[in-house]
């Protein structure tokens, strides 16, 4: 790889054989290199294609963001992809580096983020990222030797379920987030019930409705086909969890504008018997 420039002490921008340009990211990259000269490939720990039009990597964006921050993110990446399966497509991992870096700066400058801790929905609708965010948190702290504010995870935890939701960006991971507890809110007033967020009925079901929102969020549609029949036999047998899911229907109607089909109807009416009787 031929260097073109660095931004920071971590990061180069750099030029391969075919004449693409990539964003690498390693310690020292490009220290004292000039532009033209060959890059020592093996101190390259991330790369990404420079303003991919599918991950969208702005080369520019990288300019601002602190050598440290760099270093902290790829520890918090290698934490992620070897104990949690998560990892991150380059749009996801500067868009992580910059949110690292100005959660420092701000924490050095003594600015106060809005308190999270409550976001209940955030806690229980993804325990497996908001355990991995506190887990990055402590990485972070130690990285730059700063006590960070523990409500700092919120927002983390968003990132890492942004990873994993099908190239969907922040902003859609948060209303999938607001979506969900709305969800969840609906089906414990029907039944007057707190649901148990440790059952597997109820991680069925959360992991059900990620999967309808996350689809209506990006455009794709259902390829399942069912019977039409077995939802009016379904509306027969559960006539209450038929009430409910028409009740979440009106929901994601007038906040999202979207329509449930009659398969959708179907799933969510067993996966609500289910997470309410078992």
């Amino acid at each position: 790889m031929e260097f073109i420039k660095n931004y920071n002490n971590n990061a180069a921008l750099v030029k391969d054989s075919a004449g693409k340009d990539w964003v690498v990211i390693g310690k020292g990259i490009g220290f004292g290199l000039k532009k033209g000269m060959p890059v020592d490939e093996s101190k390259i720990e991330r790369r990404f294609l420079a303003q991919d039009e599918t991950d969208q990597v702005e080369p520019e964006v990288v300019k601002g963001i602190d050598p440290q921050s760099f270093e902290a993110t790829d520890k918090v990446c290698e934490m992620l992809e070897n104990k949690y399966g998560i990892s991150f497509t380059g749009y996801q991992y500067f868009a992580l580096a910059d949110h690292i870096d100005f959660m420092i700066k701000r924490t050095l400058d003594g600015a106060e983020l809005n308190p999270m801790s409550g976001r209940w929905e955030t806690k229980t609708l993804f325990p497996k990222e908001y355990t991995a965010a506190k887990e990055a948190l402590a990485i972070i702290s130690a990285t730059v030797h700063l006590k960070l504010d523990p409500s700092e995870a919120i927002s983390l935890t968003y990132h890492f379920i942004n990873a994993e939701s099908d190239g969907s960006k922040l902003q859609d991971t948060m209303r999938m987030t607001r979506y969900l507890g709305g969800i969840v809110n609906i089906v414990q007033y029907q039944y007057g019930i707190t649901l148990d967020t440790d059952s597997f009925n109820y991680e069925r079901f959360i992991t059900h409705l990620r999967a309808l929102i996350i689809r209506h969020l990006t455009g794709k549609e259902s390829h399942s086909e069912l019977d039409p029949a077995l939802l009016q036999l379904m509306v027969a047998k559960y006539p209450k969890e038929k009430d409910t899911v028409d009740r979440i229907a009106q929901y994601l109607k007038r906040e999202a504008d979207w329509t449930l089909s009659a398969d959708d109807q179907t799933y969510l009416i067993l996966h609500i018997w289910r997470v309410t009787h078992r």
